[in-house]
């Protein structure tokens, strides 16, 4: 996995030219206090203690946002079938939940960067030989409600596998062992969360297909709100917390981070 840590004068001005039509949705910019939308189910990602605090990575991440814009962030949960919701109802301002940028999601909602570049994988018990995506046809996978990487392996790479769906990836992960599925498959750093928080010995295919991009959401139409948002991920790899941040929440994980790559963005539009 080739993450290069270096921040170009060509993406700074990718940033200023963004090309971004103004929209009528209130901006986060003109807000004192603002919502951020992270996952509660993701060990090491985005995750919900006993106690109802948020930790992890993308945890991290919007709290950093949230301080490099000036404002006081109050964290919600939400899962992945609910990511789209919570900004279209208006909930949340921002969304930093594993949300990966596609051509459909951008239809509804606005992305900021992406801040994190990872590759879809694959997650298996000790008793699987899994190498490449290939190796999953014919076999069982599990289709996480509101995600689409399951869907990515039969529709994208035509691999021949049957998607069987359940609410999030703790059920994923019990399904796993009790051999209801024989693999998942999504984001590196999703799997690399929940094989550290299990111990049972499941493991990574290291098989990285499908690359990642995965962004921060924000309501259509928040320019304003998506520049300042991109300035602040510029700011995190160029301080050096991105890297620290993966390593802090990855390094004992199996994945790859001796670069950390500097992300293009997507432009404001």
């Amino acid at each position: 996995m080739k993450r290069v840590l270096a921040v170009t004068a060509a993406l700074v001005a990718a940033l200023a030219a963004g090309g971004c039509a103004s929209g009528e949705a209130a901006s986060i910019v003109d807000k004192d206090d603002i919502v951020i939308a992270v996952r509660p189910d993701l060990p090491s990602v985005g995750f919900r203690k006993a106690d109802g605090t948020f930790e992890g990575f993308d945890v991290d991440v919007a709290r950093y946002l949230a301080r490099k814009l000036g404002k006081h962030v109050t964290l919600m949960p939400a899962l992945a079938a609910d990511r789209d919701k919570v900004l279209l109802d208006g909930r949340a301002d921002m969304v930093v939940a594993t949300y990966t940028i596609d051509q459909d999601r951008k239809a509804r909602v606005l992305f900021a960067g992406p801040y994190h570049i990872s590759y879809q994988d694959i997650l298996m018990r000790p008793d699987e030989t899994f190498k490449n995506v290939r190796d999953l046809k014919g076999r069982r996978i599990c289709q996480v409600k509101g995600s689409n990487a399951a869907e990515r392996v039969t529709e994208e790479r035509k691999v021949a596998a049957q998607l069987v769906p359940f609410d999030d990836y703790a059920q994923c992960l019990e399904a796993l062992k009790s051999r209801q599925v024989d693999a998942v498959t999504t984001n590196d750093v999703i799997l690399a969360g929940l094989a550290m928080r299990d111990g049972s010995g499941l493991r990574l295919a290291n098989a990285q297909f499908n690359e990642q991009r995965t962004g921060v959401g924000l309501r259509k139409g928040d320019v304003p709100g998506c520049e300042e948002v991109n300035r602040a991920i510029i700011d995190m790899y160029q301080d050096g917390t991105a890297s620290k941040l993966l390593h802090k929440w990855f390094g004992k994980s199996g994945l790859n981070l001796g670069t950390i790559a500097v992300p293009q963005f997507e432009g404001c539009s």
